[in-house]
């Protein structure tokens, strides 16, 4: 369950986005109904496989919209642990530390504390998501030629998301028992990722054990 910010200045409703819905009747909606359809089924490499037929394009947008909402979600569940205090720096373990910039309001990496760092990420996330020229949801608009580097950029963000959480946060994540939920949303990230060869191995180097861990099961 998400707690809902009580005083509206409280760090826990900034940090929060509202969920980003895919309109309904759309293409894109079948889309994720039949994603949905197919993670019911438990196995997740048959689930990010491309459909017939279908828009590789849509497909990864589609993908992308929903694993921004579990993230979203997900990091919900735990920003009362996420403060300036327990996490001065945006790290995945002692051995990854991140610094923000998205190359046009912020063009210098910046470091700051992990609230501000998803903060910024999120943010910046939810602008692509709405940008209509990027994500098209109208049926026949075509998605720009850059669209798949943006989309790589997008999902290598958010897995920086997934990475400060099991380094940082695991414990309140148990606490919550979230933790078979954090788990299967991060295999399904994971599994996508890999399907469509979206992020580069280094990137995700924090998480490598736990990635090979998750996925030698369904190999």
């Amino acid at each position: 369950s998400i707690s809902s910010p009580v005083c509206s200045g409280s760090r826990s409703s900034k940090t929060f986005k509202p969920k980003k819905n895919i309109p309904e009747g759309s293409h894109q909606y079948e889309l994720l109904k039949h994603a949905e359809a197919t993670l019911g089924s438990g196995n997740l490499r048959m689930a990010v496989m491309l459909p017939e037929g279908e828009d590789l394009n849509e497909w990864v947008a589609v993908n992308t919209v929903d694993f921004f909402n579990q993230i979203n979600m997900l990091y919900g569940t735990i920003t009362d642990f996420c403060t300036e205090e327990s996490c001065p720096v945006m790290s995945a373990g002692p051995k990854y530390e991140y610094h923000w910039a998205d190359g046009t309001n912020i063009k210098k990496p910046i470091k700051c504390s992990a609230p501000k760092y998803i903060d910024y990420l999120m943010t910046w996330v939810q602008d692509q998501l709405d940008d209509e020229t990027l994500f098209p949801s109208k049926i026949g608009v075509p998605f720009p030629k850059n669209f798949m580097s943006v989309a790589k950029t997008i999902l290598k963000r958010l897995f920086r998301v997934y990475a400060h959480i099991y380094h940082q946060h695991f414990d309140p994540v148990i606490q919550l028992q979230e933790e078979a939920h954090l788990n299967t949303s991060f295999k399904h990230f994971i599994f996508f990722v890999q399907e469509f060869n979206l992020i580069d191995r280094r990137e995700l180097a924090p998480l490598q054990e736990l990635i090979e861990k998750l996925t030698s099961k369904d190999r």
